[in-house]
């Protein structure tokens, strides 16, 4: 084990050293080239940065004002049912937009309900199985200036849909 974390130290340098040999063996002039990387890469930060401040801003809206609580009340039934915990569909609906508001909401179901909680297990599977859909589409879409997304979202969705519903199996398999 001790061996691992000494080589995953000198992952970066080597491939930084490898790449820069391999520009040296070909003749290439690394640091313009490294320059004009660079500036691309500030220009496709500086064009998504606007979607990350309205998506950053928009689940923090969702947050402060209750909706999150009010999905929760409404899947509340639900949760009375079968054991999980009504913060699950608060975690999906904000899975959708902020992996790191869904990371911070499945800490406070940790603590609440406890990692090998029914609730905590459904949490765990949901975070690994979904993907922040309107997140990755707005970034990916915006630095590549497509407007059309055709069957994106709907693919996207149903694909989210069916990670929920496994995780919600997956984790009343592993209860019983």
């Amino acid at each position: 084990m001790k061996m691992l974390f000494f080589l995953s130290n000198f992952i970066l340098p080597l491939m930084i050293f490898v790449i820069v040999s391999y520009g040296l063996l070909m003749k290439k002039d690394i640091y313009s080239n490294f320059l004009t990387g660079a500036q691309e890469g500030l220009k496709i930060v500086i064009g998504i940065l606007p979607t990350l401040i309205g998506l950053v801003v928009g689940v923090g809206v969702l947050r402060a004002c209750g909706l999150l609580d009010w999905i929760g009340l409404i899947f509340e039934q639900f949760t009375l049912k079968t054991g999980f915990g009504p913060e699950l569909f608060s975690l999906a609906f904000i899975r959708l937009f902020s992996s790191s508001a869904a990371t911070g909401m499945v800490l406070d179901i940790f603590k609440e309900y406890g990692t090998d909680s029914l609730t905590g297990l459904a949490a765990s599977i949901m975070m690994s199985c979904t993907e922040t859909v309107f997140y990755t589409m707005s970034v990916y879409y915006a630095a590549a200036k497509i407007t059309k997304t055709r069957y994106t979202l709907p693919g996207a969705l149903a694909a989210t849909t069916a990670g929920i519903l496994a995780s919600f199996i997956l984790a009343g398999l592993m209860r019983r």
